[in-house]
């Protein structure tokens, strides 16, 4: 068994990537435990901006995982190049705990782009409502919540609620098929786990 200690940004991913990662691993790596404790949560700008909050926040990761788990970065790339920022992530924190391994994933542009990609999948739950014909792609709607907001029939989207819940409720082939960056996370996920098995 590994560990997996996720930083994220957001109220919503503290809840909901656990559940997502437990999904990914029964559908990627059946057969193998993941433990996904909740994640570290860090402001996004101080993070990054700041070098001794990015070094506390990785140290605190490096500490929770320990020798045998990884530390998985995931932020929103919002406007930036995730291709770009996250491999100056990635070296930054190669960095601070050189002897760790470390997986960095840019939501294009946020974590509900990944819903985007897989709305098929979530039409008629909690309110959401998706037209079977419409095409968007995921990653391009720079305000992935209001797209989102949009579709409730309560006209609010809630990310400390339906964020966890929607991330229990997508399809996941549907969100690989449709989200350049949901395949990074899987192509991440698929290289920890193999590694912590071969090292184990």
């Amino acid at each position: 068994m590994s560990i997996v200690v996720a930083i994220v940004e957001g109220h919503g991913e503290v809840a909901a990537l656990p559940i997502l990662l437990r999904r990914l691993g029964e559908w990627q790596t059946p057969g193998t435990f993941v433990q996904a404790p909740p994640p570290i949560r860090v402001h996004r700008d101080r993070f990054l901006n700041r070098e001794d909050e990015f070094r506390r926040h990785l140290l605190l990761a490096a500490a929770k995982c320990g020798d045998s788990g990884w530390i998985l970065i995931l932020l929103d790339a919002d406007d930036d190049c995730p291709a770009e920022l996250g491999t100056t992530i990635l070296q930054r924190a190669r960095d601070c705990v050189p002897h760790h391994r470390i997986s960095v994933v840019l939501a294009n542009r946020e974590y509900e782009a990944w819903f985007i990609a897989a709305a098929k999948s979530l039409d008629g739950h909690r309110g959401f409502a998706c037209d079977p014909d419409t095409s968007v792609d995921a990653e391009t709607p720079r305000d992935a919540k209001g797209w989102m907001r949009e579709r409730m029939a309560s006209g609010s989207y809630r990310e400390t609620t339906d964020q966890p819940a929607f991330s229990a409720l997508i399809d996941l082939q549907q969100a690989f098929d449709g989200s350049r960056s949901f395949r990074k996370l899987c192509t991440e996920w698929l290289g920890q786990v193999q590694s912590g098995t071969e090292s184990a």
